[in-house]
């Protein structure tokens, strides 16, 4: 299974943001910058991770954005969940176009699903907070701060 980069740059966001002093502003340019990736794909993800109410955006001169919920209030999976479009493992899992003649009476959709039950179960142990309790070495990979 892979992750979009949508749902990476996601995670790598409120990593950042939870990786901050409690309160302090980041810019999306700031982020794009270290991360090195595309200010429009993060505009994109930081106004999704906003309607979720996972992070707030303060407006005007000085403005910018951090994390509204606390870090162990976000859970992966659930994160997961809300940002990848479909989990469809092979072409069987969606109800839509399914053409695969072994569909009623294949195993392996079984066992797949097994999987993607696992692969959650996983994800849902962890929240950001778990991510970050590194800050230090975050930080100093992140703002250049000294360990």
């Amino acid at each position: 299974m892979r992750l979009t980069l949508y749902t990476d740059f996601s995670l790598r966001v409120l990593i950042y943001l939870g990786a901050k002093e409690q309160n302090e502003l980041s810019t999306i340019q700031e982020i794009s910058d270290q991360y090195q990736i595309s200010k429009n794909h993060l505009t994109k993800v930081v106004h999704e991770l906003g309607k979720m109410g996972l992070i707030e955006t303060v407006r005007g001169r000085g403005g910018g954005i951090r994390m509204k919920l606390k870090p162990e209030e976000i859970n992966v999976g659930e994160l997961v969940r809300k940002t990848e479009d479909d989990f469809y493992l092979v072409e069987c899992f969606s109800s839509d176009g399914n053409q695969c003649i072994l569909s009623p009476v294949c195993r392996l959709k079984g066992a797949l699903q097994e999987a993607l039950v696992a692969y959650f179960a996983v994800l849902d142990k962890y929240s950001i907070a778990d991510f970050i309790v590194n800050k230090d070495e975050l930080a100093a990979l992140l703002f250049g701060k000294p360990l």
